[in-house]
């Protein structure tokens, strides 16, 4: 039998749990917690909320709001001397993936010295990072459960991968209430990322029954709620979006991902698009070009799609397909590329660097840039 590994944070989930914030640092030993979020979270008021929550439990802090869609590097070295010229102790992240992901990035360089590029790849963090508490605000990047962090580095305009388990939080507290002020782009956007995220983890090389389990929950979670929660907000649909997105971390962050992700990644290093947008115009062509490697898994994914088994498994799995296809244009979601970015011929050099990415390695079926080229085609 082979060794399985499943890593995660403590999880606190509950509407209010962001009062829980200010007990946790403290146990956590923190005296002047080192604040990342951004102006959408200032304007909507979670940020000057989490500042209460703080100071109610006398604690200092220092605020860290330099973060873009796609976070850069520059700005992660610019945190990090923040951090050290603060004297900050505890790192808490408070956002969407990009806040999160930034604050990792703040932990890896305060910790470890040198440049965020020096950590690109697997396992190359070698020092333990400072404590890392993290508030999820949009149900969909799942950063707050997972190893992973994304970081642009411009000059070469590639988005890098960081794996390890020292970028993992130590305690993620999803309060389901911060999905109240979010819009229906972002709820969608977050929502189609969270899928993918269970998708291609489900068919993952290294998929293992912990991770899959988590991938089929979050799938249904997300497909049954979704369109109630655009639609009346209600209370137990963003709450069960919320779980998906847990769920759905849960399994990516220890089974690793595929070529749509490889490749979003790509696409967001070059040209900058916001992350969630590419999936719904990728998802559906990587996953019939993954079909024959991996027709079981497919046919399962397509049941969950569709409520209901075709005639044989190869056709429950393309009518799946099909079936999300026809989401996300309900949705009203981009499903070509030339809704999102104006430039064809950069997709050459696009899905070359796509071949680099880690996530590949775990695609049940190999690919080529050349194959990756024709995916990206298919859906111009």
């Amino acid at each position: 039998m082979d060794i399985r590994k499943f890593s995660l944070p403590e999880i606190i989930f509950g509407h209010g749990s962001m009062e829980y914030t200010g007990s946790y640092a403290l146990q956590l030993g923190a005296k002047k917690v080192f604040v990342v979020s951004d102006p959408g979270l200032e304007r909507s008021g979670w940020v000057g909320k989490l500042i209460e929550v703080l100071e109610a439990s006398a604690l200092k802090w220092v605020y860290y709001s330099n973060v873009s869609s796609n976070p850069r590097d520059y700005e992660v070295h610019l945190g990090a001397d923040l951090y050290k010229a603060e004297g900050a102790d505890v790192v808490i992240g408070l956002g969407g993936g990009s806040p999160l992901d930034m604050a990792k990035g703040v932990a890896t360089v305060a910790s470890n010295g040198g440049i965020i590029q020096d950590y690109e790849g697997a396992n190359l963090i070698i020092r333990p990072l400072p404590p890392m508490i993290f508030l999820p605000s949009t149900a969909g990047s799942g950063s707050d459960i997972s190893q992973f962090a994304i970081i642009t580095d411009v000059a070469r305009k590639v988005k890098m991968s960081l794996i390890s388990r020292s970028l993992t939080p130590n305690v993620s507290i999803i309060d389901p209430e911060m999905l109240s002020t979010a819009g229906d782009d972002l709820i969608v956007t977050s929502a189609v990322d969270a899928l993918s995220h269970a998708v291609e983890s489900y068919v993952s090389l290294i998929a293992h029954t912990l991770t899959e389990t988590q991938a089929v929950k979050a799938m249904h979670l997300i497909l049954d709620n979704l369109k109630p929660a655009l639609k009346t907000r209600d209370p137990l649909a963003m709450e069960n979006l919320s779980m998906a997105a847990v769920a759905a971390g849960m399994s990516f962050s220890n089974a690793s991902l595929g070529a749509c992700h490889a490749i979003a990644h790509s696409l967001g290093g070059f040209f900058d698009t916001t992350h969630g947008m590419v999936h719904p115009v990728l998802l559906p062509a990587v996953m019939s070009y993954n079909l024959p490697a991996c027709e079981a898994k497919m046919a399962t994914i397509g049941e969950i799609v569709l409520g209901k088994r075709l005639s044989s498994s190869l056709q429950t799995a393309e009518g799946g397909i099909k079936r999300l296809k026809e989401i996300f244009l309900e949705l009203g979601t981009a499903v070509h590329f030339r809704e999102i970015v104006d430039d064809e011929t950069a997709f050459p050099q696009i899905c070359e660097m796509a071949t680099k990415d880690a996530c590949l390695l775990t695609n049940p079926r190999p690919a080529t840039a050349e194959e990756l080229l024709r995916i990206c085609q298919e859906v111009w």
